[in-house]
């Protein structure tokens, strides 16, 4: 697998969005990403008990620790290297997470407008 290039929304160096707990599609603290992430694991969200809540609903439950698969669960405050479309969902819905735009890869452009993904920047 091929890494693309580690820039971020700003067209800036790629920061870390967490590596406690490890997140990201290769497990390396950023939302790095590449051909075969067709998830496109790409933006840096800074979990909210309210999209928590929503990405349960959904069917994606963060929340409830895994250890099976080494997941401790997510809890408010925890960044994580989440799905494009899935950020974009829950902002169409209204519960979508805080954004570090520093660490959320240019790729989520290709789905999630910049205008949007800066409505909910943290100040990063």
């Amino acid at each position: 697998m091929e890494m693309d290039a580690s820039l971020n929304v700003l067209g800036d160096p790629l920061q870390t969005c967490s590596t406690d707990p490890i997140t990201g599609f290769f497990r390396n603290g950023a939302c790095d990403t590449c051909a075969e992430d067709t998830g496109s694991h790409t933006v840096c969200a800074v979990m909210t008990a309210e999209f928590l809540a929503f990405s349960k609903y959904v069917g994606n439950d963060l929340s409830t620790p895994r250890p099976e698969f080494g997941f401790v669960g997510l809890k408010a405050g925890d960044g994580w290297c989440l799905c494009a479309s899935r950020f974009l969902q829950a902002h169409d819905e209204g519960c979508a997470p805080q954004v570090n735009l520093a660490a959320t890869h240019q790729r989520a452009l290709e789905i999630v407008p910049l205008a949007v993904l800066k409505t909910y920047a943290t100040g990063d």
